[in-house]
Parts: C-alpha cells; structure tokens; sequence
C-alpha cells in the first residue's frame, strides 16, 4: 500500500472513529506503528487529525464521541486486560455500581463468576451481561435510554441513586488527565457517572492507554475523587502516556497496569506478597510521587469525613487479586503514591 493510500485511510478510520489507537491503525493497514506513526505526523502538519498519546483523533483539542459499534472494536486486546484485572478487586457478595461503557461490559461479563453479588447499573449492556448470572443480582437505575451507549441518563437515573451505598464505583469515560480527571463527551452521561460517584466509597477508573492525555467536554470525576486507574501497558515508545501515568500518581491515585503474560496482583495499598496463582511470581514496581499534598474528596451529602479513598471506617480496601480463584492472566505494575 502506498503511503497515500495508507493516509487516506488512517484519516477515513479517525473521521469515523473520533479516535483511534496506533496499534489499531497499524493493524488495519497492515504496516508497523512506526510508520503509522510517521503517517500520523504527516497527517497532524496539514491539520486533518491531532496526535494523542498512542493514537489519533479528531482536530480541534477535543475528541467527539464514538458509537458503540466503533467504541467496541477499539483496543479490544486492551479492555480484555483491564476487565481481567479490574475483576479481582470484587469480593464475593459486595455491592458495587458499574458504569456504562466497553470496558465497564467486559468486566460485568467476569462479574458474572463473582457469587453474591449486587451490580447497580445505568447500562443496558452491562446488565445484559449479567441477566444470566445465577448468583449476581442486578439493579438497573430508571432513566431515558441513550441510544448511543445503550445506557439510562437523565433526573429519573439519578434521582434513582439518591440513599445508595456501595463499596465501589467501576467507570469508563473518554479521556482521562491528571489535570482534570475522567471526562466524556455528552453532558447527560457525565451528569450520571457523578451520580454513580457519590453512591460508591471508592472510585475505580477503566481507562485503556489510548485515552491517557485525552481531554473531552465534560468532566465526570475529579482526579482527587479517583481511587484506582486500572489501565494497560502502554507502549514503550509512549514517554507521554507514561508521564500521565507518573502525573496521576503524584495526584494520589493508585495505578494499576494490566498487561498480557504474567500473573498479576497488588495487595492492599499497593504492598507485594505472595505468588499468583501458578509458579509465576508478582512482578511490582512502585513509583513514588512527587512533593505535594493530595487534595480531600469532596463530600456529597449525607456523607461523612470518614469516606476518604480508604471508605469509611471498616469498609472493605481493595483487595488482592491473588484473593480470586480466577486469576487474571496479566502483569501488574503498581504505581502507588507515598502516603502522608
């Protein structure tokens, strides 16, 4: 394929897309990153597209929002990786909120192993997911139903939440930055994901690394509200994507990396021990933060001081993934602030 060709297409991918991933669009054209990424370059010096971190987007500094059926075959690898993980922070018979989104479908689907659970929803999906899970109950928030996402928004959804309380929120989103957080692109999905926020005691953030350094309109949950990133490998070349990485981790947020070939787990707080499941050993590299003081969650109310990114007192912590009887098959990099 020439490069032409190659272009036309890259540009025709992110024209439908909004955004996409290099290892995505070196993929489809069948060329190495290396040259998509040149092409990406050649691309962003006319003006037809913007260089994210990995990926490409729309021009214009902010990425408009996919439809589900591109959403869902972007970095699919990726998602698997971060639900495998993301799983094996639930306890048997918790109760947790799970957001709408790709990612947040693929871990309702390992929620379904999990006996005793609640799920509470705002997705179609995510409770489709589930329907057949003997042992999991499902809770579905009211709502109008967003075509798009297959989700509810909307007052009915989130005067639904009012008076909940569970142990933890799952969310995805379409971009996350140590600047401003999680962020999406439509006004009343950010309106019910902090809803969904305020019903958990701590805040679990799905973000594949194609949506590191991506800012869109509406910020759905502060960097200071987050608890966990659970996100995957992203590619070595990527300095950018790291130091986003290494930016929430001086923020405070605990950052833990799913990547292919390795058994995985962090316990509490982020301190190593044990095996995972087989002879594989846990592999933990912990990066400490910066000088700096990381700021409070701010309170919603009815809430106490004691909901702070532990949950109140006696709250379940997050828990070890060499806890599960189903391992998740990823390596585990565990980027853990310095408490103060």
């Amino acid at each position: 394929m020439f490069a032409a060709e190659r272009r036309q297409l890259i540009l025709e991918m992110v024209r439908a897309n909004g955004a996409v991933s290099l290892r995505e669009l070196a993929r489809v054209v069948q060329t190495s990153e290396v040259t998509v990424r040149r092409d990406v370059r050649a691309l962003e010096a006319e003006g037809l597209l913007d260089r994210r971190h990995g990926g490409a987007v729309l021009p214009g500094g902010f990425t408009r929002e996919s439809g589900f059926p591109q959403k869902s075959h972007l970095a699919t690898a990726e998602k698997t990786a971060i639900a495998d993980l993301a799983a094996s922070f639930v306890d048997e018979g918790e109760a947790v909120v799970v957001g709408a989104g790709t990612t947040t479908q693929e871990l309702a689907r390992r929620l379904a192993r999990v006996p005793g659970l609640t799920v509470v929803t705002n997705s179609l999906l995510v409770a489709q997911a589930l329907a057949h899970a003997n042992r999991v109950e499902v809770v579905m928030t009211g709502g109008t139903l967003r075509g798009s996402n297959y989700a509810l928004v909307g007052s009915g959804a989130e005067q639904s939440l009012q008076g909940l309380r569970v142990t933890r929120a799952f969310l995805s989103g379409s971009g996350l930055t140590a600047e401003r957080g999680l962020s999406t692109s439509n006004m009343l999905s950010a309106s019910v994901d902090r809803a969904l926020v305020q019903a958990a005691a701590e805040v679990v953030v799905l973000a594949d690394h194609t949506k590191l350094g991506t800012d869109t309109m509406f910020q759905t949950v502060p960097t200071d509200v987050i608890t966990r990133l659970v996100t995957d490998e992203p590619p070595g070349h990527d300095d950018r994507a790291a130091t986003e990485l290494q930016a929430l981790a001086d923020q405070g947020v605990h950052i833990s990396v799913a990547g292919p070939g390795a058994g995985s787990g962090s316990g509490p707080g982020g301190v190593a021990g044990g095996e995972a499941q087989g002879s594989r050993r846990r592999e933990v590299r912990d990066v400490p933060p910066l000088p700096g003081q990381r700021r409070s969650m701010p309170l919603g109310p009815g809430q106490d001081p004691g909901r702070g990114q532990g949950g109140p007192p006696g709250a379940p912590q997050l828990r070890s993934a060499s806890g599960m009887g189903d391992q998740p098959t990823a390596r585990v990099a565990d980027l853990a602030p310095r408490r103060r």
